[in-house]
């Protein structure tokens, strides 16, 4: 019987999603910030009263970045299912996902619901390229990869 996607996509999540929030909350912190208020932020984009709801509001935005990162994870493992370039060539597909997953993000997810494009300076641009790449693409691809290595082993 072959082994379920589930667990890798709940590790991948974990993984890439852990590092991409460690990313932001040291970003936050560089730049003076508070990450209770960009983690309010990430949960405005579905619930934007979240803004003004405390520490409930940051959880909620944890909570939210978590489950994009879930939806990510959850893409890239499946389409790994179905073409097998995906899981030979990880590093190839990872650096092409990160770019991928910035661009919806930042072309679709939040145009539909902040009225500036963002990120508004070639750095943050940089920057979030570099954490969709390196910290969201890669990871995910090769835990992709690995499962599907490691089922095949017991195939």
């Amino acid at each position: 019987m072959p082994r379920s996607i589930l667990r890798p996509i709940l590790f991948a999540t974990l993984v890439a999603g852990t590092l991409d929030i460690l990313a932001a909350v040291g970003l936050t912190l560089f730049y003076g910030r508070e990450p209770a208020n960009m983690l309010r932020y990430v949960a405005s984009g579905p619930f934007p009263p979240a803004t003004e709801w405390g520490a409930a509001g940051a959880a909620l935005g944890l909570a939210v970045h978590f489950a994009i990162m879930a939806v990510m994870a959850a893409i890239y493992l499946a389409a790994a299912e179905r073409l097998p370039s995906l899981r030979r060539r990880p590093l190839l597909w990872g650096v092409i996902y990160g770019l991928t997953t910035y661009a919806v993000m930042n072309l679709v997810v939040v145009p539909l619901r902040f009225a500036a494009p963002l990120p508004p300076s070639t750095r943050a641009i940089a920057t979030q390229l570099f954490c969709h790449i390196v910290l969201v693409g890669l990871p995910i691809a090769m835990i992709a990869a690995r499962h599907f290595r490691q089922r095949s082993a017991f195939a």
